[in-house]
């Protein structure tokens, strides 16, 4: 596993549409098979359908695993895509609506069949602080956070067979985007 790169990404308002799981959900100690669901019902198809033309920021394309996690309540796991903060939610569906918000994105580089990209936060959370990033909870006192599936940096392996996930986490904003 290898950082390939750190920076602030300031999104705009954002809709999430997706399908909720928690702990009871995993097999094998993770998500995988409900990727596998999500891609055979269709569910971005769904989503797309929904959102029309969802190129509205940087990567906002992709494919999400977004996560919520506060001490003492049931992890919630996400699967599905960001959209624009109006858009509809298709029928079994549901969504989480997040504000104009700031991300610390990292790039974990390495290879996906040996366990190297997910669950490093140990790694990750020092790291953005060590580029005066700073985690926030929502109201609630809640942790979100992501990993974003980006074409083809995530689905192409290089020739060593290593690809790249993005693993964000919602920071204290930036000066915002209409101050001088």
């Amino acid at each position: 596993m290898e950082i390939k790169r750190i920076y602030r990404q300031k999104l705009p308002a954002v809709r999430f549409i997706g399908i909720r799981y928690g702990d009871s959900d995993r097999v094998n100690g993770n998500f995988g098979a409900k990727w596998a669901e999500a891609f055979e019902s269709g569910l971005f198809d769904k989503i797309e359908a929904s959102a029309g033309k969802n190129e509205f920021f940087e990567d906002s394309g992709a494919t999400i695993g977004l996560m919520r996690y506060r001490d003492g309540e049931p992890f919630q796991y996400w699967i599905g895509m960001f959209t624009k903060s109006d858009t509809d939610i298709p029928e079994g569906l549901d969504h989480v609506d997040f504000s104009a918000s700031d991300i610390g994105v990292v790039w974990v580089y390495g290879n996906e069949a040996c366990g190297e990209l997910y669950g490093r936060e140990d790694v990750i959370c020092p790291r953005l602080a060590d580029h005066g990033m700073e985690m926030i909870t929502d109201d609630n006192g809640a942790f979100w956070f992501f990993e974003r599936y980006q074409c083809p940096r995530f689905t192409t392996p290089d020739e060593f067979g290593n690809v790249i996930v993005d693993t964000c986490y919602f920071i204290r904003r930036d000066k915002p985007d209409n101050a001088n």
